[in-house]
């Protein structure tokens, strides 16, 4: 499962800053978790910053062209329903 967050890219070197945004991506993941009536498997987290062309993603319609996904495994009585493919969740 995906958890996502949109940050300045301006800001990108301030101390803390992405820290902050994979914080909030985490949070976002566990918020859609709960949605679907699982829960985050403590410590599968792994986060990826997008910036504007790095990716074959289109982020002309992101905010401030910088997003950090957070990927997660999922455990719960529903976990086997979700299948997560491409860029969202499945």
């Amino acid at each position: 499962m995906f958890g996502w967050a949109f940050g300045d890219l301006s800001r990108e070197d301030e101390l803390g800053y992405l820290q902050s945004l994979e914080e909030k991506a985490l949070n976002n993941a566990r918020q859609q978790a709960a949605r679907y009536a699982v829960k985050v498997e403590p410590g599968t987290e792994s986060f990826a910053v997008i910036r504007k062309g790095e990716m074959l993603v289109d982020l002309d319609t992101a905010p401030n062209t910088l997003v950090v996904r957070c990927t997660v495994h999922v455990e719960g009585a529903n976990a086997w329903k979700l299948h997560a493919e491409g860029p969202m969740n499945g």
